[in-house]
This record gives C-alpha cells, structure tokens and sequence, in this order.
C-alpha cells in the first residue's frame, strides 16, 4: 500500500545521501518535496502540515555526528516522526475485563466490518483459545447476518442465532444474554454500515453502544479511503468514542493517506491491519515497522515472525539435522517452495527484506510470473518417493514421464534438477567446512556483485587493539565488538520466545538510537501531542 509514498521519500532521500553536508536551503527544498509526496499520497492536509513543522524544527537544529552523514540524519529524523505519527508502539485489542469482553465493530458499509469481525474471532480462538461468541446487528443488508453464520463455520466459531423479526437494538440485548449464560470470554457484535456518515447511522450506533456496554469500539476503515478518511474518524469517534482503529485491504494499491491521518486526527491507535482476503491475513499494526518500511528499511522482525508462524519446531530441527550432514533432496526443495508461498510468495517476502525495492522492481519489469513456484511443486509432486530422495535416479525416459504428469516440459524439468544441485552443492559445502566455506563461496563467485566480500578479514584473529581501531573510524563502540577478537562467542542454549526482545537485545546502531521527541502541540491533532479530546456528545 506504501509504494508509491516509498518510492517518493526514496528519490527525496537518495539526493540528500549522496551530500557532504547540507544547508538549511537543501533541508528546505527536501522537505518541500516530502510535503508534496505526503499530499499525493492522501495525506490530510493538517497532518502534513504538522508533521513537515515538527521534522523541520528537529532538522535545523540537529546535531551531527561524525559517524552519521547529514542526509542519514535527515531520514533519521523523518522516520522517528512517522512513527509519532502512526503511534509509538503497538497497541493490541484489551481485554482486561470480565468476560464476555465486548467488541463493537462500527464503519461505513463495504469497509469490511463482517469479514474482519471473522477474522478477529479466528484469531482469539488459534492464538488465545478464547471462546468467541459472533452476532450479526445488520438487518438492512440482504443476507448479511447469513454471510456472517457462514464465515462463522467456516472458522469454527458460534454465531448468534438470527430472528429475523428483532431490530438491532432487540439483537444486541439477546446476544449480551446470550454470551453471559453460555459462558463465552468474547462477544463481537457486528453492527450495520451505510453508503455515507448520516445521523440515523450515528444514533443507532450510539443506541447499541448503551445497552451492549462494549469494552473496545474499533472503526473498520477501508485504507483506500483517501482524504475522507479524517472525517470518518472523528465523526464515529465523536458520537461512539471509538477505542482503536482496524484498516482493511492494506494489501491493496491505495497510497497510504488513511493510516497516517486517523491517527494523527483523533489520537486513537490503529490496532490491525488487513493484509489479504483470506481468513488468517490479519496483522498486528507495529508503528515502528510500518514506519521502516515506508523508508524503504524493510521489516525483518515480521518477516521472522511469518516464518515462524508458518514452520513447526519439529520440521525446523528435522531441516536443521539434515543441512548439518549436508543433505537437501527434492522433499527439503518442495518444502521450502511451499513455505515461501504460505508466507506470502516471493513479492510479499521482498517487501519485508531492507533494501529489495529495486530489484522487486526489477522482477516486474522482467514480467517474472510466482506462478512458477506452483509448476515446480506440481514437478516434484509427479516423483516417486524413491526419485524425491535420490535425484540422480532421473534419467531421460523419467523426465519425460514427469513433464507429462505435471503438465510442462522436459526443459523445466531440467531447470528444476539444476536448482537443487546448485542448492544441495551449497549445503554440501556449509556442512563440511562452515560459514568459513560459505563465505568463500560467496566472495569467489559473489565478487564482482559485492565487491570485497571475499576480502573480509576474520575478526576472531584480529588484534583486540586494530578491532577498536576499526570500529573508532567506522563510529562504533568498541565494547560492541567485545569477544570478537578471542573466537566466536558462546552460542545460546535456547531459542528466543519473543523475536522483536531478542532482535533489541543487540547493541545498538549509531545514529538510529531511540531520541526523546520533544514536538510542539498542534490543536485538533491529539494523535500529534494536539490539545485535549472534544468531549464526546
């Protein structure tokens, strides 16, 4: 959804990079340009103009250091304001209070308040184990209480009954009853949506929220929305006093305008994002990350997390047994191809990955099609046990067998044996001498695209004194690199529980420290530090 505004801020950046130093015209003419590709991108207007206040204020008076060039200070400061713009820090659904926890879903109509409600009641009861009670309040849409008893099934969560003779207000009042004696932790109350904001909307929307009582009230907002989107929010925070904010169809071409201004205009978090039409495409929303990646930095601590989600701990320690005695079959291959595409595919892992945006770009301009990685399971699916294990046994007449059952040709057939020889060369040689080969590997064949690479000192048998030297010069603190110079250090006995503790755990980077953000208030803006919430009617 951010490529576009990514794409902008990555011009702007580049050009202030490649500078020795920087003079308060050149910040002025950077700033003008992020003001424009801020207004582009559906940005509101006084949004814009408080976030382009704030970082000019930090950048004329930044301090910098002599490991940090002026234009990396410059993105330094850009990327702490968005994430002041989006939130701090990630803000999840509470429910700390006495079951069932009421959740009122509210939003305009077609935002995608009934798929999302699904969505949120699967997530409970995977991740939480958590009894989840659904009911449908919409009995102005044509089969609308129907779609939710059905997305109910299909995710193996109970519906309220429907009487169709009930008004929403009769529905609600039954399902409270109804969660309370059947002893449900969680009741999620779908309400009805319109075309547009009217006052018939609003009141009967108010009217649920007094006799439902709900403990979280979330805006479903469409990230397509554009500059309305401000408007939105205030008028269903006004009148319902709206406790965080759900986007949907983030995965979408939209430009990114919603999520950087509903924030910022009624200083509610945004609390998940919807990343695709399927059941489980549900995300936390983490400020810091979103804010990376718009910056072109990636988000490899959500990449890590989908592939933890998507890889049991029994197969990862069976894979990691294998690649020690250097073996990878045509299993392991199909394995890896079939994880690769649970996790999103090949486009959505390079999102992830710092410094992919050019060659994802490139890809689609080479018009690579994904669909590629389906033929090559659907070619190692044609196998026998005994060939999956022991490629070589695929001669001439067996090739062709399976180019006919998997429907493609011989050609593919050998494009596909080549790659795993390339990849089972490689695990080869990580088994039989280490990372050491590996590196090898890499700076022999990898030079002329990495330059260096294969001249990269060992650091464990550096002096400790040219160790502290290097890292003076490159502004590192020396106590970092503790450790290095006596061999590698103890490795740890367990895998780390939470990714995003451990990943912080690490020392710290300079010029991309945590800073105190010491902005101006703006009125109208609480998510900005703005002046007190308008009491709600």
């Amino acid at each position: 959804m951010f490529e576009s505004l990514s794409d902008r801020l990555g011009k702007i950046f580049d050009g202030l990079k490649g500078r020795g130093a920087l003079t308060d015209d050149d910040v002025v003419a950077a700033l003008r340009e992020v003001r424009r590709a801020l207004l582009e991108a559906d940005v509101a207007l006084d949004v814009v103009r408080a976030f382009i206040e704030q970082v000019r204020d930090r950048a004329a008076g930044a301090e910098v250091t002599r490991s940090v060039t002026p234009g990396q200070q410059v993105v330094k400061i850009v990327h702490d304001e968005l994430v002041a713009v989006l939130g701090e820090a990630a803000t999840p659904i509470d429910l700390n209070a006495t079951p069932p926890v009421t959740i009122l879903m509210v939003g305009l109509q077609g935002s995608g308040k009934t798929t999302t409600t699904a969505k949120i009641a699967k997530r409970f009861r995977d991740r939480s184990n958590k009894k989840v009670l659904l009911a449908s309040l919409d009995t102005r849409r044509p089969a609308a209480m129907e779609q939710l008893r059905v997305l109910g099934v299909q995710v193996g969560v109970d519906t309220l009954p429907i009487v169709s003779s009930e008004t929403p207000v009769e529905i609600a009042r039954r399902a409270t009853r109804e969660g309370r004696l059947g002893g449900y932790d969680i009741l999620i109350l779908d309400t009805a949506g319109r075309t547009h904001i009217d006052e018939e909307l609003m009141a009967e929307t108010a009217e649920i929220k007094a006799v439902s009582n709900p403990h979280e009230v979330l805006l479903v907002a469409d990230a397509l929305t554009g500059q309305d989107a401000v408007n939105l929010a205030r008028s269903f925070d006004q009148r319902v006093d709206i406790t965080g904010i759900v986007l949907t169809r983030v995965d979408g071409d939209g430009r990114g305008g919603a999520a950087l201004s509903m924030r910022a205009a009624t200083g509610k978090p945004i609390k998940l994002i919807g990343v695709g039409e399927k059941m489980d495409a549900l995300e936390d929303f983490h400020p810091g990350r979103i804010a990376d990646r718009i910056l072109g930095m990636g988000d490899i601590v959500s990449l890590v997390e989908r592939a933890a989600e998507t890889v049991s701990a029994d197969d990862a320690q069976r894979m990691a047994k294998k690649f020690k005695k250097g073996v990878f079959d045509l299993d392991d291959l199909r394995n890896q191809l079939l994880q690769m595409k649970r996790m999103g595919g090949m486009g959505s892992i390079m999102n992830l990955m710092p410094g992919m945006g050019q060659m994802k770009k490139a890809m689609a301009g080479a018009n690579i099609d994904e669909k590629i990685f389906d033929r090559q399971v659907a070619i190692i699916g044609s196998m026998t046990k005994a060939e999956r294990a022991n490629p070589d046994l695929l001669n001439a007449s067996r090739r062709k067998r399976i180019a006919a059952g998997s429907g493609v040709k011989v050609e593919d057939v050998n494009k596909l044996m080549k790659q795993h020889r390339q990849m089972a060369d490689m695990m080869k040689k990580v088994s039989k001498g280490g990372l050491g080969s590996l590196a090898g590997m890499f700076g022999g064949k990898l030079g002329g695209m990495m330059p260096g690479l294969g001249q990269m000192p060992d650091m464990s048998k550096m002096d400790p004194a040219q160790l502290e030297q290097m890292a003076r010069q490159a502004g590192i603190d020396p106590a970092a690199l503790k450790g290095m110079a006596g061999g590698a250090p103890e490795p740890a006995k367990d895998l780390p529980t939470d990714v995003g503790k451990f990943l912080r755990s690490g020392p710290s980077l300079p010029g991309l420290g945590n800073s105190s953000f010491g902005a101006p208030r703006f009125p109208g803006l609480p998510g900005l530090g703005g002046g007190s919430t308008p009491k709600k009617k």
